[in-house]
């Protein structure tokens, strides 16, 4: 089956499209990207052609998330493949990354032929699974990088901790240049935390909760550096939240070293003067910050500093975030509210134009983990996201595909819907409005 769509607002970054153009698929593949021509057109009516009116919304390549928890195995409770991948599709994904998290954890290439097996059941989207960097995540002994890779991983990475043994972390980063692959980066000094639960600042004196300092994360976004730029392993520091974060990114890109970084939505859209009380919806790590810091991170992500949008999509149980933000796990969901979030507080605050999100989102992603995808270029896979940047609505976590309801935007007004998304010609989502408004 193809697909013909009509009077788009295509934004393709590599090939600098920005016009109203028309997008023919066939085989899952973009077969033209402008003006259908007579011989396209009668070649339709002959087939079985699905027709979708994009006038007023954005055709863009599909988004691709370099930073989710989909919990499966081990965690269904929370999420699964299906749920997590099905929420990403709402959201306007096309592909992510589940980190290694998992119980057990993904540290072999079996585990990796799990995900990918459960994947090829259960997902209509691109999954492109992520390694540990260390054997059950204990910061002991390094996992297989080479056969993890040829099982299928995209990436290494020990995300919900650091690995603290530098001298283990730059073999690992050694192993990962060898292999042509990213490490994904979560910069946190464990010898630092200590109890925290949130920003180290006002509202933690307020609240009575122990604080996280901006330092545990810049010590270890300084060290992953400086051994990136010593073994030329390709860095990406995932959801980063602090100041200098952005400033050593930045030194970084400007003496060669090849790292990239990424901001989350709530990262960028709040500080922890919004949290209300003593309420785990808005305790993620890191966590909420100052003032200060989220207008770094927007510049940041203005600059080009920051290079992705990534939401770290963390689902828990009910009973998990109903508990104290000094008990309660880390994380909140954020698949489908990311685009909406990034088109309301950085596109309509004039930090991003419409294309640069499709570079933060798109693009950039897609190059960073070295995957196909991020252009709507003839010839290139047919992952699309069809949205606009003007519906105005207010976030519901009851409408949520994911298990997980923990946010702190429940109730928050935001503008960008996306309607369709659309994997190898396929169309995997749709917006009804009968069902979700």
């Amino acid at each position: 089956m193809n697909l013909w769509i009509k009077n788009g607002h295509l934004l393709d970054p590599v090939n600098h499209r920005d016009e109203i153009c028309d997008i023919y698929v066939e085989d899952g593949k973009v077969a033209v990207a402008g003006s259908l021509s007579s011989d396209t057109e009668e070649e339709m009516k002959g087939s079985q052609t699905v027709v979708i009116d994009a006038a007023g919304k954005y055709v863009m390549p599909g988004f691709l998330d370099l930073h989710v928890h989909l919990r499966e195995p081990g965690f269904e409770y929370k999420e699964t493949i299906k749920t997590g991948t099905a929420a990403a599709a709402k959201g306007g994904f096309t592909a992510v990354c589940p980190m290694p998290n998992t119980k057990p954890v993904t540290d072999s290439p079996e585990m990796i032929r799990k995900v990918l097996a459960i994947a090829e059941r259960d997902s209509r989207i691109h999954v492109y699974p992520v390694g540990a960097v260390t054997k059950g995540q204990q910061g002991e002994e390094q996992t297989d990088i080479a056969g993890m890779v040829k099982a299928g991983a995209r990436a290494i990475s020990e995300d919900g901790k650091s690995v603290m043994n530098a001298e283990l972390y730059r073999e690992a980063m050694k192993e990962a240049a060898k292999a042509g692959i990213p490490v994904l980066a979560h910069c946190e000094d464990k010898n630092m935390v200590g109890r925290g639960a949130m920003n180290e600042g006002k509202k933690a004196e307020e609240l009575g909760m122990a604080g996280i300092s901006n330092a545990v994360e810049d010590v270890i976004v300084a060290r992953d550096i400086l051994l990136a730029k010593e073994t030329g392993a390709k860095l990406h520091l995932c959801h980063c939240s602090t100041r200098d974060s952005v400033s050593m990114l930045r030194f970084a890109k400007e003496h060669g070293v090849d790292v990239s970084g990424e901001v989350c939505p709530h990262h960028f859209a709040m500080t922890e003067d919004e949290i209300p009380g003593d309420d785990a919806n808005y305790k993620m790590n890191p966590p909420l910050r100052s003032r200060e810091d989220v207008k770094a991170l927007c510049d940041g992500l203005s600059e080009g500093v920051m290079e992705a949008i990534s939401t770290d999509h963390a689902p828990h149980g009910e009973e998990e975030k109903k508990k104290s933000i000094a008990d309660a796990p880390f994380g909140i969901v954020g698949s489908e509210t990311a685009y909406a979030l990034a088109v309301t507080y950085l596109v309509k605050n004039g930090y991003l134009t419409p294309m640069q999100l499709v570079e933060r989102m798109s693009t950039n992603p897609c190059r960073i983990l070295g995957v196909q995808g991020g252009s709507l270029g003839v010839g290139m896979p047919a992952d699309i996201t069809i949205a606009d940047m003007s519906t105005e609505y207010i976030i519901d976590k009851n409408t949520f595909v994911s298990k997980g309801k923990n946010t702190p935007f429940h109730g928050t007004k935001v503008q960008g819907r996306v309607f369709y998304t659309i994997v190898g010609g396929e169309i995997v989502y749709q917006y009804e409005e009968e069902i979700y408004d």
